[in-house]
């Protein structure tokens, strides 16, 4: 009989799987739940790009594209970041079309991480980041960051986490899952510290478009000096709601860029060919509709917090992507077990604050990318929890 645990590669073996999907799984078993567990905009992706999409399959156009994307895809990317952040990238050697964001940030990591070298991640954030370079025998060096400095990384934390091992910076702004967002002056000071090194760093743009209370995304490639050593990772999931098209990008300095086309190339070969036509429409066409879905997801926003806060939870006003963090410490119970409880007892479904970093104990991830009825229900069944649980104490 095959002793398959010890074949299997021990690092993949023991990362623990993804806090965010256990709760999904769980509760898709369940009837009559509430989720606002996944990031997932509840919006379908937009006619006119899911028209670039058909339009490209009732054309027969359904061959493999070059490795790095379709020129046109390339040149639109480029443009959008010209015409959003005023950064000039060269459409055929600074940029790599990739399957989601998320290969993007493995791509960068690969072609830069090398056993040993320290990878300083900020938390709470996305799940991702510490396994893959766990994964490459990176050495992930957590930075905690703090709900009264509205979740950002400050130059003081950054620069007692930095050693002759920091190879990479992650920067993921705005922040899943706090909500928090990095203006100039706070990318201004992050660079000051790593000016004189040799840090390279990961800017996680994939919600720059979701930003409120008229703060704009500042992209850290803008930073004077800081382009040369950023990696800008982005797509078009949030923005334009094509979580299922999987389609993401990478923008950087060349150098690097050939090695993660590179890898790219052997790992997966290319992107869909389809969701690149849709693609193309969407960033020539698609400023609109991302206008109209942030004014609603403000609204919810707007709506979520002013809840949780009327529930009696201390709840940082989010400024960008789609989420709220509240810290629910005041129930005397930890955030798996607040979960866990909540979904069994009223059937709504938020993440634990730690599936983003054991510094997320004591709060909760919740999605507002859900209707506003979905979201009133929810707030209903929780207020009924919060009650119950109120009972069994007395």
């Amino acid at each position: 009989m095959m002793d398959y645990q010890s074949l299997l590669n021990r690092t993949a073996r023991d990362i623990p799987p993804s806090g965010i999907r256990k709760f999904f799984d769980i509760a898709a078993e369940m009837d009559d739940v509430i989720s606002l567990s996944v990031g997932e905009p509840d919006f379908p992706t937009p006619w006119h790009i899911r028209d670039a999409g058909i339009e490209s399959l009732q054309n027969g156009r359904t061959r493999y594209s070059p490795n790095k994307g379709f020129t046109a895809l390339c040149r639109e990317i480029c443009d959008y970041y010209k015409r959003k952040f005023r950064l000039e990238y060269n459409y055929k050697s600074d940029v790599v079309v990739t399957v989601g964001g998320s290969e993007a940030i493995d791509l960068a990591m690969r072609a830069l991480i090398s056993p040993g070298d320290e990878v300083l991640v900020p938390q709470p954030s996305f799940v991702c980041y510490a396994p893959i370079a766990e994964l490459i025998g990176g050495k992930v060096v957590t930075i905690v960051t703090k709900q009264e400095n509205g979740f950002r990384l400050t130059p003081d934390e950054l620069r007692k986490k930095i050693t002759d091992k920091t190879k990479l910076l992650i920067l993921p702004y705005p922040n899943n899952p706090t909500g928090g967002v990095m203006r100039r002056e706070d990318l201004e000071a992050i660079a000051e510290v790593i000016r004189d090194t040799n840090i390279m760093v990961l800017a996680d743009e994939i919600y720059c478009e979701l930003t409120y209370n008229g703060i704009p995304h500042v992209s850290f490639a803008e930073i004077d000096g800081m382009k040369e050593r950023t990696i800008v990772v982005n797509g078009f999931s949030k923005a334009y709601a094509m979580t299922g098209w999987r389609l993401g990008y990478a923008l950087g300095p060349e150098p690097i860029i050939s090695i993660m086309t590179k890898i790219h190339q052997y790992a997966i070969m290319c992107a869909p060919t389809t969701a690149q036509y849709a693609a193309i429409e969407a960033l020539r066409n698609g400023d609109d509709d991302i206008d109209k879905m942030r004014d609603e997801y403000d609204l919810r926003r707007k709506l979520i917090v002013s809840g949780f806060r009327e529930l009696g939870f201390d709840c940082f006003e989010p400024e960008g992507a789609f989420y709220i963090f509240p810290c629910i410490k005041n129930t005397g119970m930890t955030s798996e077990e607040f979960c866990e409880k909540l979904l069994y007892h009223r059937h709504v479904a938020v993440v634990p604050g730690t599936a983003f970093g054991e510094c997320g104990e004591g709060y909760i991830r919740v999605s507002y990318a859900y209707s506003m009825s979905h979201i009133n229900e929810a707030l209903r069944r929780i207020k009924l929890f919060l009650n119950d649980e109120k009972g069994i104490k007395n």
